[in-house]
């Protein structure tokens, strides 16, 4: 039984609409912002590996950047390594837009979590670091313990 009913689920998907709503009014697009958060996130990535570490195929991919180069997000720099590629890069631009990605769900959490009271937030916040880190633990773990619990529900229909 989802003890959760799906809420955590629900009110992330409410938080990433309406974040994406604002980045959407700074030109920037949900799929863009996600190749910005790679490229910061791996400084000097190729395109083949954002392919890869998105899943997305490559004519996609080449557009994108295309795109955030032109928009001022992204830098591509030669690889002295295999000429054939390029190193991609951040700029400061696309930090600041991290930053208020960051800002807006923020202001978006700390007006859901109004009506509560201090020690109900605080309470809150406790629990949600004990699900956060079992899920960081499962996910490293390649979610060995989710699929075997998921093999047997399958088994038991």
């Amino acid at each position: 039984m989802d003890i959760t009913q799906r809420r955590i689920s629900r009110i992330a998907r409410g938080a990433a609409h309406f974040t994406t709503r604002v980045m959407r009014q700074a030109g920037v697009g949900a799929s863009e912002l996600d190749i910005i958060l790679a490229v910061r996130c791996h400084p000097g990535i190729t395109q083949a590996e954002i392919c890869q570490h998105l899943e997305i195929d490559k004519g996609a991919a080449a557009r994108q950047l295309s795109r955030l180069e032109a928009k001022g997000y992204v830098r591509r720099e030669s690889n002295p390594a295999d000429r054939r590629s390029r190193l991609l890069y951040a700029t400061p631009k696309a930090d600041a837009l991290k930053n208020s990605k960051a800002r807006v769900e923020e202001l978006f959490y700390e007006w859901l979590t109004q009506p509560l009271s201090e020690g109900e937030k605080a309470e809150l916040s406790r629990l949600l670091e004990v699900l956060a880190q079992r899920c960081r633990q499962e996910r490293q773990a390649g979610f060995a313990n989710v699929e075997r619990l998921l093999a047997h529900s399958q088994e038991e229909k």
